[in-house]
């Protein structure tokens, strides 16, 4: 029998995204019950802002990545460029994701704990970042507080999440389920938009970003990952299962 045997476990990740988080869940024996409530795709300018960074990234000194989304826009041409800028990744889970050693990954692996992480510039940082909201084109608290260190900054949006209706029949058998787990704060606030506030008995986090969005949304969650990765993700789910049994 697996650690997570006859337990369903509902999996929120984007339907492309969900193979490798389903394959662990079946190897522990757990049942998963996939409801993908968000898509990843290409940001509103078709990408233009990104295609053009990448094309001069031998003028930056560093490239932050901010998201495992964001690594896998911008991994190829990392690979292939001649000289790459330094990288820094928001998280262990962002740097497999680039599938190339980074020079920084902060301890607190979040925006504010990466930009804590930098020192002083000066010198030239390009961000990946997801697109989102902004009023009149703010920009990022991390892009703000790079600057504040005498950087030179430059963020450009590499995707945008968009929710996803499941159909009618997932309610029931979602929050009838042992737990739920979520990989990113798009997916806590598709959750909310589409759930509510309810949820299964247990609900884990991959890390402290994602269950900070569920806190200021009221979203419970009940567990967050050390090991901010999908198996990570997976593995405090059978810790908090050990060891309430």
């Amino acid at each position: 029998m697996g650690a997570l045997s006859g337990r369903r476990v509902v999996v929120t990740r984007a339907a492309a995204q969900a193979e490798p988080l389903v394959d662990r869940l079946v190897e522990l024996g757990a049942e998963p019950l996939v409801v993908p409530l968000i898509e990843i795709v290409d940001p509103s300018d078709g990408g233009e802002a990104l295609r053009g960074a990448l094309a001069r990234i031998a003028e930056f000194d560093w490239i932050v990545v901010t998201s495992p989304n964001g690594a896998a826009r911008v991994r190829d041409a990392l690979s292939a460029a001649a000289k790459r800028p330094q990288i820094a990744a928001v998280g262990t889970a962002t740097e497999a994701a680039l599938g190339l050693g980074a020079e920084l990954v902060p301890a607190v692996q979040t925006a504010e704990g990466l930009s804590g992480a930098f020192a002083h510039g000066p010198g030239a940082i390009l961000i990946i970042e997801p697109e989102r909201p902004r009023r009149d084109g703010e920009p990022s608290a991390l892009h703000r507080a790079l600057a504040s260190k005498g950087w030179t900054v430059t963020s450009v949006e590499a995707y945008r999440t968009v929710p996803v209706t499941p159909s009618s029949g997932d309610l029931l058998r979602v929050l009838s389920a042992d737990a739920a787990l979520f990989a990113s704060g798009s997916a806590v606030r598709s959750w909310v938009d589409v759930f509510g506030t309810q949820v299964p008995a247990v609900t884990a986090a991959i890390g402290p970003s994602t269950a900070q969005v569920a806190d200021e949304i009221g979203l419970k969650i009940d567990i967050v990952a050390t090991d901010h990765s999908l198996h990570g993700l997976v593995d405090c789910l059978v810790v908090y299962f050990d060891d309430a049994v």
